[in-house]
């Protein structure tokens, strides 16, 4: 069972229980307390009674109920802290090594290896059904809610509320604010219960409220969609959520690879190619042994430069990155499935001493290229394709390995400081 997990090969039948201990996702989420009520009020803007109103009238509009819209906006409340965490932008990017030891360490593989048999009957009946392993289904719990011990503690219905009457994103928390109400509407769940992410995210797997009324469902047969309280609804949706993005049961999602010397990483941009092109570039696996032969396309993912790991991510790293837009993300919930499904750990893991670049850093290196002639587009302080781009036409001018990676040695020859 966990060598057809751990190779190429379709995994269809894969068992839900494992005999071997083990996203934006998470060691532990962000613990954000309740805003204290009167705090909500005090910060409360100007207009913000009238866009409740406006709100309410949309929602009514919407098909939600009279009586629900005017109970649950009567009772909103401005949440000050949720427009702080909005605009602010991480000072520091993360990198590699940190984003993975943090989400996949080995507490958090031995509890998934302990609930993957715990739940083996809910498990199998969910892959039955949607076709995705049981080890991805709690690989996407541990890293959304760390297998259901925080779901958030902000009032969704507040959340919403006030990032629709803010005006950065009001078109789409407009739409999750009308979802939200529809849920409580619908009688999923009361909305003093209806807690989650600063953002709205919401429930054991973090399903936004709009995905929550298109994929949830009532597994275990209560009349009710509650994916707070009951483990058989969340990972129900979870595994109709993937479904319906496309997953494919056969494949797993990607593997750790071996580059040869003197690779060209300009490959590592996006494309995809067929395993055995791969194989003909001199790509093996990880511990050194010729990719499988199948009919499938893979692109080539170096996350943390020459000096890390790389990957061969499959179709359902793309079906992955649909739930969440991270690469990191991504190569997280494949490893940790891989992990709780018996594998070990990686054969190349990243380095731990890859400096992590402030918005101010990048922006200086944008710009030291752009004055060299690389052109890096306009600097904006994120490690985007056009500066990747810059950054490996430089290294190769300058004889360096052009990984596109902004590591301490580019750093030092373009004179910029951390």
């Amino acid at each position: 069972m966990l060598t057809k997990f751990a190779r190429i090969l379709p995994n269809r039948r894969m068992a839900c229980h494992v005999s071997v201990s083990a996203l934006l996702a998470i060691s532990a989420l962000p613990a954000l307390a309740k805003v204290a009520d009167n705090e909500a009020v005090l910060a409360a803007p100007d207009g913000f009674e009238e866009c409740k109103l406006q709100l309410q009238e949309k929602a009514i509009a919407a098909g939600v109920s009279a009586k629900t819209a005017q109970e649950v906006m009567t009772g909103v409340k401005h949440i000050n802290r949720v427009i702080e965490l909005d605009r602010r932008q991480p000072e520091f990017t993360t990198t590699f090594a940190d984003y993975l030891n943090r989400r996949v360490n080995d507490d958090r593989v031995s509890k998934g290896r302990v609930l993957i048999k715990e739940h083996s009957e809910l498990l199998a009946r969910v892959t039955e059904e949607t076709g995705v392993p049981a080890p991805y289904l709690v690989a996407f719990w541990g890293l959304e809610t760390n297998f259901g011990s925080y779901f958030g503690k902000m009032s969704v219905p507040d959340s919403l509320t006030t990032l629709a009457c803010d005006p950065r994103r009001s078109t789409f928390f407009t739409e999750q604010l009308i979802a939200a109400l529809r849920i409580i509407d619908e009688g999923a769940i009361p909305v003093e219960q209806m807690e989650g992410s600063w953002a709205g995210a919401m429930g054991h797997v973090q399903f936004m409220p709009t995905v929550f009324l298109k994929h949830a469902v009532d597994a275990d047969g209560d009349g009710r969609r509650d994916l707070w309280n009951s483990l058989p609804d969340a990972m129900m949706s979870a595994g109709k959520f993937l479904q319906s993005m496309n997953w494919d049961g056969d494949y797993r999602w990607g593997r750790e690879v071996l580059l040869p010397k003197n690779f060209d990483y300009s490959l590592a941009d996006g494309r995809r190619l067929e395993l055995s092109k791969w194989g003909e570039l001199g790509i093996t696996d990880a511990f050194g042994k010729p990719l499988a032969q199948e009919e499938i396309t893979a692109a080539l993912i170096v996350p943390a430069g020459h000096r890390g790991p790389a990957f061969l991510a499959y179709h359902n790293f793309k079906v992955i990155m649909g739930w969440n837009r991270s690469e990191f993300y991504a190569i997280a919930v494949g490893h940790l499935a891989d992990r709780i499904a018996g594998a070990g750990m990686l054969q190349n893991p990243p380095p731990e001493d890859t400096p992590a670049l402030s918005r101010d850093t990048v922006l200086e290196l944008q710009a030291a290229l752009n004055e060299r002639g690389y052109d890096a587009g306009k600097p904006d302080g994120i490690t985007g394709p056009a500066t990747r781009s810059a950054i490996r036409k430089y290294q190769h001018a300058e004889g360096l390995i052009a990984d596109g990676f902004p590591g301490q040695e580019l750093l030092d020859r373009l004179g910029v400081s951390i």
